[in-house]
């Protein structure tokens, strides 16, 4: 597996993988607002505008959004979204990294690779920590953030969505970690 930027080469992937997220329900959690794109080239104009300060929505912060493509079969097994910055919204709520793996392709290992595959991102981009948060519900999200390097750091509720979250940071810094990104 391998995180690559989406391109439009993954039209008809990127929609396969919106319309298993809907069916099954599922949060889509790093995946750029896809949930509200009918079209490939639509999201892709809307993923590239957030990347660069001048053109992010407003009181969004720039982001880079990822495919985890299985190489393989370049299937899309998961998104992840990196956030350069925080404001205080994510600085509370959302984080650095968000991301979610496809529902046929769960309890896999995905989401932990995904996870350890971001960090050489978030740190070429020169961050010595990362805020990663998850719902208190989600017992796999946790386990891999704590997989990953993780510290607890607070429970917070989100005051818009009422959700509950528990907010890690990751030290980017530890030599365990420049170790464990390399396998």
């Amino acid at each position: 597996m391998k995180l690559i930027e989406p391109t439009i080469e993954f039209d008809k992937e990127i929609m396969r993988y919106r319309k298993e997220f809907i069916k099954d329900g599922s949060s889509m959690d790093g995946c750029g607002m896809l949930r509200y794109y009918e079209k490939t080239a639509d999201w892709l104009a809307a993923v590239e505008a957030c990347k660069h300060p001048e053109t992010v929505p407003e009181g969004q912060v720039p982001a880079t959004l990822y495919l985890a493509v299985r190489e393989e079969d370049r299937r899309i097994v998961g998104m992840l979204q990196f956030r350069h910055t925080l404001n205080e919204y994510t600085a509370l709520y959302a984080g650095h990294i968000g991301y979610s793996v496809r529902p046929s392709e769960r309890r896999k290992g995905y989401a932990s690779e995904i996870l350890r595959e971001a960090i050489p991102i978030c740190r070429a981009f020169g961050l010595e920590r990362i805020l990663v948060c998850c719902r208190v519900e989600n017992e796999a999200s946790r386990r891999v953030i704590l997989k990953n390097g993780g510290v607890y750091d607070a429970t917070v509720t989100e005051p818009r969505r009422g959700v509950t979250l528990e907010r890690y940071w990751v030290d980017l810094t530890k030599e365990q970690m420049v170790q464990d990104t390399k396998r």
